[in-house]
């Protein structure tokens, strides 16, 4: 979509409907300034704030995990943009990485997350729906220490493809300790300390090619610690971003059109997108945070894979053929909601198709927009690559 001059928030585009009208625009300036009418968000105006607020001193608390489309570099831009909006209720409808179901939380909202992944579910379950309980010294100590018996299932599966045979032991062990826990919260910040910790050991932080870890030595420190001092040093992390915002937060895990849309003022939506280049499969990249999350209970591996990956689940937002009509039924699903939808250049359906289809459920329509770099892929062409990252807000 060709760029207006800054001076310009609203204009019509020609390849919708005549009844549409126009689509407000807002941008953010090369000096990090936002222009955006305000109005559409706001009808009654407010005192004069800073153009840049600050992000919430919790926010800033959140473990980064490297993750595929993940938000946490944009949370700033994204909280500039929804601070003004009045809404008390969020659903966060595909958490992913769950950094803006955090933001949310942070801000003092009442959070719902979602994902069809166990093993990101269990990170919104640790830092959103929980509220307080945290891993004691005592739970440290039963985890890290030797069972007297404990399947091996990590150990023989993963031999000589990931992490060094001590490393899979110790994933063995953990997971035969965690059996015993009780407390449902720190089962999920064991594990999600866990998870962190195998992004953190494994080159890249994705689980696609198989080899030797030791040539992947280069001298950082994440690939010299082992899983057990990474784990140990992730509970501490995980622990200290534990806090209660006062409110019932809840971590869903499962299809997104199965949870009720009532009760949310907004949802914030960022599916996977068909890619132009590469692809966006999250089970090829994460499949062994996907089984470690359940100690692959229910999830039988591929066992023509190399890396023994997990099956892949459909989602009709992957496919070309399927993703406008999904487009269009999470719009329809959601439409008694203020919708907030993250999109990037480079993936599909278009922009234009994108705000076309939530204008059939909503008055006003703005998109706001920035220019990003994903630091992340499986060649060097994506790792380079910049695209206009947008907010597309219907209210």
């Amino acid at each position: 979509m060709e760029r207006e001059q800054r001076g310009a928030v609203v204009r019509p585009l020609p390849l919708f409907p005549e009844h549409a009208g126009p689509i407000e625009l807002g941008y953010i300036d090369p000096a990090g300034h936002l222009s955006m009418p305000v109005a559409a968000l706001c009808p009654e105006p407010e005192p004069e704030r800073p153009l840049t607020p600050e992000l919430p001193p919790r926010a800033k608390d959140y473990p980064q995990l490297r993750f595929m489309g993940s938000k946490h570099r944009l949370l700033p831009w994204l909280h500039e943009i929804l601070r003004p909006v009045e809404f008390d209720t969020a659903l966060d409808a595909f958490s992913g990485s769950g950094c803006v179901a955090y933001l949310f939380k942070s801000m003092g909202k009442e959070v719902t997350t979602n994902d069809f992944l166990s093993f990101t579910s269990l990170l919104a379950t640790a830092l959103v729906e929980n509220s307080g309980a945290v891993l004691r010294t005592q739970d440290v100590n039963r985890l890290l220490s030797e069972p007297p018996e404990h399947d091996r299932f990590i150990e023989e599966t993963f031999h000589g493809i990931f992490f060094t045979p001590e490393d899979l032991r110790f994933l063995d062990q953990i997971w035969a300790n965690l059996r015993r826990f009780r407390n449902p919260y720190r089962k999920a910040l064991a594990l999600s300390a866990l998870i962190r910790s195998c992004v953190k050991r494994q080159p890249r932080g994705v689980f696609t090619v198989a080899g030797d870890p030791e040539r992947y030595k280069d001298g950082r420190r994440d690939l010299r610690l082992s899983l057990r001092e990474h784990f140990v040093e992730q509970v501490e992390v995980f622990n200290r971003s534990v806090f209660d915002n006062g409110r019932e937060n809840r971590a869903l895990h499962g299809d997104v059109f199965a949870v009720e849309p009532a009760g949310f003022d907004l949802v914030y939506m960022d599916p996977p997108y068909v890619p132009r280049a590469d692809d966006n499969c999250y089970m090829k990249r994460y499949h062994f945070l996907e089984g470690l999350s359940c100690y692959w209970q229910g999830m039988p591996l591929l066992e023509d894979s190399r890396v023994k990956k997990i099956k892949k689940p459909y989602t009709p937002f992957s496919y070309r053929r399927d993703s406008l009509s999904a487009f269009d039924r999470l719009f329809s699903h959601f439409r008694k909601s203020i919708l907030a939808l993250s999109y990037s250049s480079n993936g599909y359906p278009d922009l234009e198709e994108l705000v076309r289809l939530m204008r059939r459920y909503k008055a006003s329509v703005t998109v706001f927009e920035k220019e990003h770099r994903y630091h992340f892929g499986t060649h060097a062409a994506v790792n380079r690559s910049v695209v206009q990252e947008y907010l597309i807000l219907g209210v």
